[in-house]
């Protein structure tokens, strides 16, 4: 499994642009790119091909002029972490398989099952924890995890 920058700093931004927006619900306020940037610490350029993506895909849209930037589309607690990775990357998948199997003769590998189910079950978390979730903490760490 393998989730590469783009998905990790689409993430990050649309946490972001969630926060702003969500602190300035009343009057719908536009977040700059820029300014997401420059938190974050990600290039604006790979922000803006980040964000072309995902405006293409519903997720974002864009305002024009002063005081322009991005909104998301729907709120924070309807906008799931697996739909902004499946925007910006392609799907999260564990085997090597592109077609029919993973072998040189096209047969499965021993151990096809076992990534493909994994694959499974992190998409089916990323599904279901929305940017809602992320920017207000609910993700508690495990003890044993610390």
């Amino acid at each position: 499994m393998r989730l590469s920058t783009k998905g990790r700093y689409a993430v990050m931004a649309m946490a972001d642009l969630a926060r702003r927006q969500d602190a300035a619900e009343a009057g719908e306020r536009a977040v700059s790119l820029a300014d997401i940037a420059a938190r974050q610490q990600i290039s604006l350029s790979y922000l803006e091909q980040l964000f072309a993506r995902l405006r293409r895909r519903g997720l974002v849209k864009s305002l024009r002029g002063p005081g322009g930037g991005y909104l998301l589309v729907r709120t924070s607690a309807e906008t799931t972490i697996a739909e902004i990775v499946m925007a910006v990357d392609e799907p999260l998948r564990a085997t090597r398989c592109k077609g029919k199997g993973c072998m040189l003769k096209g047969e499965r590998c021993l151990t096809h099952d076992l990534w493909e189910e994994m694959g499974r079950q992190i998409h089916g978390y990323l599904a279901s924890v929305s940017l809602a979730d992320v920017v207000g903490g609910k993700l508690a760490r495990h003890p044993e995890a610390a």
